[in-house]
């Protein structure tokens, strides 16, 4: 079984621990609190350096040093305080630094919520355990034979078929209902070709409707979209060596992924507040009556400046927007204002808790907002941003490609679920 050790502050007084404990079970894993005593306590607190009121923060810190000596053993790492609290927040922060910097464990991090429900934990710990238990599939760096990548999204349904290496067909329709979508993009990925879906070798599938999909296709691979896109984000930007960060502004959450040679070693979900979502922009671009991809180029043209957005909260964010525009704004300086918001949420709720690593690889269907690239680019200070061909078929393009390793073989995740 896979061991996930938790460093955490609240979760038991916020009556979430059980909640941790059956998503993870959920994957096959078992959260492990790592043993110190007090000395460990007091020696590690004042090795760590950081200065925390909360002595449940102390015992965090002092699990961790206890990984990073090696006192206690786990295959990854889950780290997490209530979002309510900012030192918490500090200290997760600071604990995740520490992890990363001194061991070669995965790590997830999350600010939870009273509310917090196993469901919301699902997808983390399930890309927790991938990482674990799949780091022969993820190191692949090719695509071999014909294969099919299907990712369910939130709003959108997208496949990508795929040879030797080369995409040869895409479909992307509006995710309504979950098998009827999936048939009608597969048709639009196989038009145009000579392919038949019989002549297709194996599938995988990702996003919400993986498992729905998976297990009526007979996919070979069901997998998260955490380590799924992540590697179709470095196979497609040519940066499957070395370090980078995967950036996937969703329509419902946010994915920032950080991968050293093509493997996620850090990542973190948003979906506290939907507006950093791209649902926001959508919203945004039908009060402004623009299409979704007119909306980038019109954002390149103002100044968000001139137009007020400051509100996290999706309703009032376009509260915001609509008085913007009744006080004289101009269409495209609303437009530059939604794409920083987006921008500046994502930065303060998902950047600022990992160590940004160049190139950053926007992908997803937002990446196509230009826009919001430059607004991301902008509030970090100019790094560098790819946003690689096919950026909005990341999810199944990565799919398409994992799968192509296990089309000779018995793995058949259909028969799992």
């Amino acid at each position: 079984m896979i061991k996930i050790a938790q460093l955490s502050c609240g979760t038991e007084y916020s009556g979430i621990q059980k909640e941790i404990e059956k998503a993870a079970e959920m994957f096959g894993a078992e959260m492990v609190l790592p043993d110190v005593n007090l000395d460990d306590i007091n020696e590690a607190y004042e090795k760590f350096g950081l200065s925390c009121a909360s002595s449940s923060l102390k015992l965090m810190i002092a699990r961790a040093m206890s990984l990073v000596e090696g006192k206690n053993d786990a295959d990854a790492v889950f780290i997490c305080t209530c979002f309510r609290c900012a030192e918490g927040a500090i200290a997760r922060n600071e604990v995740r630094r520490l992890i990363q910097n001194n061991t070669n464990l995965p790590v997830v991090t999350y600010s939870f919520t009273e509310k917090t429900k196993a469901s919301e934990l699902f997808i983390r710990m399930e890309a927790l355990t991938t990482v674990v238990s799949r780091k022969s599939i993820l190191a692949r760096e090719k695509q071999e034979g014909l294969t099919l990548g299907i990712d369910s999204g939130s709003t959108t349904t997208k496949v990508a078929l795929m040879e030797n290496d080369e995409v040869i067909g895409t479909g992307w329709v509006p995710t309504g209902d979950i098998l009827g979508c999936a048939n009608d993009a597969i048709n639009q990925a196989l038009e145009g070709t000579c392919y038949k879906l019989d002549d297709v070798e194996a599938i995988g599938t990702t996003g919400y409707g993986r498992i729905t999909i998976g297990k009526q296709m007979g996919a070979k691979l069901i997998q998260e979209e955490i380590s799924v896109n992540s590697k179709g984000a470095v196979y497609l930007a040519g940066a499957q060596r070395g370090e980078a960060t995967v950036l996937d502004i969703g329509g419902m959450d946010n994915k920032v992924i950080t991968v050293n040679n093509g493997i996620p070693d850090n990542f973190t979900m948003g979906g506290i507040c939907a507006g950093a979502s791209g649902r926001f922009l959508d919203m945004t671009s039908g009060r402004l009556n623009v299409d979704i991809t007119e909306l980038g180029p019109l954002a390149q043209k103002g100044n968000y400046k001139n137009a007020v957005l400051n509100s996290y909260c999706i309703v009032f964010g376009i509260q915001d927007l609509v008085t913007s525009l009744a006080g004289g704004a101009k269409k495209e300086d609303a437009a530059d204002a939604a794409c920083h918001s987006v921008a500046e949420q994502v930065y303060e709720q998902q950047l600022q808790e990992i160590d940004v690593r160049e190139p950053l690889i926007q992908v997803g269907g937002t990446s196509l907002i230009t826009g919001l690239v430059d607004a991301v680019q902008d509030i970090l200070g100019g790094i560098e941003i790819i946003v690689p061909e096919y950026s909005q078929y990341i999810g199944a393009v990565g799919a398409a490609m994992l799968v192509s390793g296990l089309k000779d073989t018995d793995i058949d995740d259909s028969k799992k679920f």
